[in-house]
């Protein structure tokens, strides 16, 4: 079985994708894994890919296409399929996979998209903050302090947010990956691939929803 799952940051991919590849066996495959191995054993893609990333550049869409079929060419993959998480993330990276599994003989089963409404998403990524004295983390409206303004660890009443967990950002980041997801599940949609799973369930239904998909 091959699967793509995906969804928005904050939709709960992470949990999802652990109790998927748990249950169905599948390869989990996250494409900043593929990066670092490729980078650590030194392949040709890999050093390729490591001339961007040092100098903290997005890799161009053909390298991580082919480190990405490099991997679904691999035995364990071949053997126990794969669920990818993180790629395709733009049309073109969508497209190269389709060439990528036509050429490797296989296909994608389905393509599981957890669907969350983004004003949800940006109050769940916007509501984290830390203890400026102990560093303990906390989120405004899922796991307050027991008592207003005060640190369950050390009772110290500071707290502060990361900046890239500030509304505004958090806003942004959403606003520009919705952007590039639309045509992506546009694309999924059309060759009868996608469905859409209500992330606004509760963790266990949401992982009912997918098993009913997946069979």
């Amino acid at each position: 079985m091959n699967i793509l799952l995906m969804g928005l940051p904050g939709a709960g991919k992470g949990t999802q994708s652990e109790q998927i590849a748990n249950d169905y066996l599948v390869v989990h495959i996250a494409t900043g894994d593929i990066f670092r191995q490729a980078i650590k054993e030194e392949t040709p893609l890999g050093l390729e890919a490591k001339r961007y990333t040092d100098h903290g550049n997005l890799v161009p869409d053909e390298i991580t296409n082919g480190l990405v079929r490099e991997r679904l060419s691999q035995e364990d993959v071949k053997a126990n399929g794969f669920m990818l998480d993180g790629y395709p993330r733009t049309i073109q990276q969508a497209k190269a996979l389709s060439e990528n599994m036509d050429s490797l003989g296989s296909k994608i089963d389905a393509v599981i998209y957890i669907d969350v409404d983004p004003e949800v998403l940006k109050a769940r990524l916007s509501g984290r903050i830390s203890c400026g004295n102990c560093g303990a983390t906390y989120h405004k409206l899922y796991n307050p302090p027991k008592v207003e303004d005060t640190c369950d660890a050390c009772g110290a009443h500071e707290f502060y947010q990361r900046e890239d967990d500030k509304p505004e950002k958090v806003a942004h980041r959403i606003n520009l990956q919705m952007e590039s997801i639309q045509p992506i599940l546009e694309y999924y949609e059309e060759l009868g691939l996608l469905h859409r799973v209500n992330g606004d369930d509760s963790i266990d239904q949401v992982y009912n929803n997918i098993r009913k998909i997946l069979g």
